[in-house]
């Protein structure tokens, strides 16, 4: 019976959380496969190409969109969702381009993340925002899409934002700011 379950990769540094959400997925069908980091995710991948992914964005080490492109790599139809604490429109950006199906900023409960598994196109009547997003927001929203171009390097984004290499580390030690 557990062959005939779809695989799901379930990667996410917070043990409670990981935990919680691969019992949720198991009791909603899935065969899931828990891993806290990128490397440990990429051997089980590599043992066994997951049908489905549920990614955390921010974890030690390599972030989450090098696992997006690990596993498109092994197999190009595994379905992909990058869940995140961190969302900010240029890793959604950079996760899609990669291959992630879908894109779900945390807290997110376990019944929007299996819609989102099995969600196979975009929804062009999605709700639009009418409201324009705070000056915090934009500020949260510019340093990430300068530290995406730059791979990551905190150092490499100070310089080109003309911030001390400090101010850069506390302002993303903190939570993204609401919209």
């Amino acid at each position: 019976m557990e062959q005939e379950r779809p695989s799901l990769l379930l990667v996410d540094d917070d043990e409670a959380f990981r935990q919680v959400l691969a019992r949720a997925l198991e009791k909603r069908g899935f065969a899931v496969s828990a891993a806290a980091d990128v490397a440990s995710a990429s051997l089980l991948a590599q043992a066994n190409a997951p049908e489905y992914a549920v990614i955390d964005l921010k974890m030690p080490g390599p972030s989450g969109l090098m696992l997006v492109q690990r596993l498109k790599e092994l197999d190009a139809e595994t379905r992909i969702v990058m869940l995140t604490g961190y969302a900010s429109i240029a890793t959604a950006v950079e996760a899609i381009k990669l291959g992630a199906t879908h894109y779900l900023a945390k807290p997110a409960d376990v019944d929007e993340i299996v819609h989102a598994l099995q969600q196979t196109a975009g929804d062009p009547n999605v709700t639009i925002n009418s409201d324009p997003l705070s000056v915090d927001r934009l500020e949260w929203e510019h340093i990430q899409k300068v530290l995406a171009e730059n791979d990551g390097n905190i150092s490499a984004t100070a310089r080109a934002l003309k911030m001390h290499r400090r101010t850069l580390q506390r302002k993303l030690g903190k939570k993204p700011v609401r919209t």
